[in-house]
């Protein structure tokens, strides 16, 4: 393992994500502010509770759970591509290190950007509303495996993407959707019983579930099946990164 090349793409992309940490930082934590004030505020003064939690507390893992997200998807996502876009990723490929360690820096750089963001998100929310961490311990575990799985995720859309529309399209028109309907502003268990059924077939439902039972007690799904769900997702991405590098896809054109 060449620790040295894995460090070298890590600390690039970590330098690249200070150098703008305006937009980085600030972007997320106005927007996250703006959710609490029209949810938490508006929306929660009409719902006491949810599962026996205040609704404005309620929200605080889902809001997390879309920051992370989306922000694990476009940091791996653009991280890969722009080198692809200019033409210095094929110097990458001929430098004498693996697709492992190729992996290994630009996925654990774009989870490292993602786990900050959520951090500072979660410090942001303490303004906002009161609420306590049930497990601290499982939260933490959940927030790793969200950013690293979801990165992957990035790191393959950055591959296909050919232009910066097609970056763009899959986490605006597909998992951002996702993730408005996996439960980030409400209890599955409020839906009539057909649509909890169909509930079940997305993928983030598990993943919220998992994580809002880390701060509340309190689950959609039980807690080893979100863990399984994402071991799956995590496990079906790494083969398709695996695929990738070894037929030359998209990465030798």
């Amino acid at each position: 393992m060449n620790w040295t090349a894995v460090r070298s793409i890590y600390l690039f992309e970590m330098f690249r994500f200070f150098r703008t940490v305006a937009q980085s930082l600030l972007a997320p934590v106005i927007s996250t502010s703006l959710y609490f004030v029209v949810f938490g505020a508006a929306i929660g003064s009409r719902i006491e509770q949810v599962e026996g939690v205040g609704y404005g507390a309620f929200i605080v893992p889902g809001l997390i759970m879309l920051t992370v997200i989306t922000q694990s998807i476009a940091n791996a996502s653009f991280g890969i591509y722009f080198p692809k876009f200019i033409g210095t990723f094929f110097e990458l490929l001929s430098a004498p290190i693996s697709f492992l360690e190729i992996v290994m820096g630009y996925v654990g750089a774009a989870a490292t950007k993602a786990l900050i963001i959520g951090f500072i998100i979660l410090i942001t929310a303490y303004f906002f509303v009161d609420f306590s961490i049930a497990h601290p311990l499982a939260m933490l575990v959940f927030l790793l495996l969200t950013t690293i799985s979801f990165a992957l995720f990035g790191f393959i859309l950055g591959i296909w993407a050919g232009n910066f529309e097609q970056l763009q399209i899959v986490p605006l028109l597909i998992v951002t959707p996702l993730v408005f309907l996996g439960g980030s502003f409400y209890s599955i268990s409020m839906l009539p019983p057909f649509w909890q059924t169909v509930s079940m077939f997305n993928p983030v439902v598990y993943l919220i579930s998992g994580f809002r039972w880390a701060f509340f007690d309190t689950a959609d799904v039980p807690i080893l099946t979100s863990l399984l769900a994402i071991g799956l997702f995590t496990g079906i991405c790494l083969s398709i990164i695996w695929w990738i590098f070894r037929t030359g896809w998209r990465i030798r054109q």
